[in-house]
């Protein structure tokens, strides 16, 4: 059939974009975007004491585990086809002060974790939060000095905390803690001390958000009142963007292997965005409020859960994302592997 009119040859009723949508197959066949369980990491809490194996009331279904718990969890989270854990501690009050001592023991809890998940579940990778909030009794990231977080102390205290971790057996250190040229220093220290294959993946635009509450919660982290501003001095603006490039840009320029951005789907476009302008694999973070308020919202019967779940996870993939922390990540490995 000759057409004439040239406006019909582009549009309706010759194209009929839900062709390719009405039957299962095809609508299978043409999707842009697949979660596998190899996008997928998941983040784990673990603790000694009275609090092993304790629930978190504001993230259902999570827990804080025992060290003897935490391998029976790794070993499932590896035979699911889940790549890797990361690793946040619940610190006992006794141990935390002012400079987050604590992080530098060697025998802390997320040293004792990673040997006792490397020894049971080798070829499991384990991610290590680099950052001073759950050691701290103040709640803040950095040492604390003249009502400041100081930028430089803070770096020597985590240069030391990031060898302790890889000391104990850490795959990939992920400094989270927002100070200036820790990137670089932690890399100079890793690679003075021989670590030079240990790759950083670096929380480069970590915003300051509200949907970390539930994530306190789970490491008993409570900023506490003081001049500071919570956290505002060191994690970033909700309302910037072009910042977070410069970040992401500068953390490259140290030396990050691995660039995250936290939270995710407040944030697709900061994704967007950094998988366009680098050549650097993009991690996102879909963090504690963003688990909470899909669980919330199911529980209700507002939402169905498992749609959601996938909708709000193929969504950060869609917008450039390579790797995705997810307390969701075990039960979307099941349903994936079904």
């Amino acid at each position: 059939m000759f057409i004439k009119n040239n406006e019909n040859s582009s549009g309706f009723p010759l194209v009929r974009m839900r062709r390719n949508r009405i039957k299962d197959f095809s609508r299978r066949l043409i999707s842009e975007n697949v979660l596998t369980t190899n996008d997928l990491i998941q983040p784990l809490f673990v603790t000694k004491g009275k609090f092993e194996n304790s629930k978190i009331d504001s993230m259902p279904g999570i827990k804080r585990h025992s060290l003897l718990s935490i391998i029976s969890e790794a070993k499932e989270i590896y035979d699911l086809g889940i790549p890797a854990i990361a690793l946040f501690p619940f610190i006992d009050e006794k141990l935390k002060d002012e400079t987050g001592s604590e992080a530098l023991n060697e025998n802390n809890i997320i040293c004792e974790a990673i040997k006792a998940i490397k020894n049971e579940v080798p070829r499991l990778g384990v991610i290590c939060d680099v950052a001073l909030d759950p050691y701290t009794n103040h709640g803040h990231d950095g040492i604390i000095i003249n009502d400041e977080v100081d930028n430089d102390e803070t770096l020597k205290v985590l240069s030391k905390q990031a060898i302790n971790q890889v000391n104990s057996g850490c795959d990939i250190i992920a400094p989270s803690d927002m100070m200036d040229g820790r990137v670089k220093a932690i890399r100079l220290s890793l690679d003075e001390n021989g670590f030079n294959n240990t790759p950083i993946l670096s929380y480069s635009a970590k915003y300051s958000s509200v949907l970390y509450g539930p994530f306190r919660d789970a490491l008993g982290s409570k900023v506490l009142k003081s001049k500071l501003d919570g956290k505002k001095s060191y994690q970033m603006d909700p309302s910037n963007s072009k910042e977070a490039l410069r970040e992401i840009q500068l953390d490259i320029n140290e030396g990050a292997d691995i660039i995250m951005i936290k939270p995710a789907l407040s944030y697709l476009d900061i994704i967007k965005s950094a998988s366009e302008n680098f050549n650097i694999p993009v991690f996102a973070y879909q963090v504690s409020g963003e688990y909470s308020m899909i669980k919330a919202a199911a529980e209700k019967e507002w939402i169905d859960e498992s749609n959601a779940i996938n909708e709000s996870l193929i969504s950060i993939k869609r917008s450039g994302a390579s790797g995705i922390l997810t307390y969701f990540a075990k039960q979307v490995a099941k349903n994936i592997n079904k």
